[in-house]
């Protein structure tokens, strides 16, 4: 047994433990790239809905919508009695 034989399981397992770790850093850098997108695009169309809101708002100040005038009461009708 010399030192070679000692050293390589430790290296096989430290070539595992790097290929892992490398896996998990690209995976988490494909999450994050993911989640800015997603934050943009939440943006962007939050943007884009404020600025509809605000012409809507501006829309409705520059053209009032008339008030519909009141209804009239209906007259109550009296149901006719039928005598058998």
């Amino acid at each position: 047994m010399g030192p070679s034989d000692r050293n390589d399981p430790q290296s096989r397992a430290q070539a595992v433990f790097t290929a892992s770790e490398q896996r998990d850093k690209s995976v988490r850098a494909e999450i994050e790239k993911e989640r800015a997108a997603t934050d943009a695009k939440t943006a962007r169309l939050k943007a884009l809905r404020l600025a509809k809101e605000a012409e809507d708002a501006a829309f409705e100040a520059a053209n009032p919508k008339p008030k519909p005038a009141p209804k009239a009461a209906k007259k109550a009708v009296k149901k006719k009695t039928v005598k058998a």
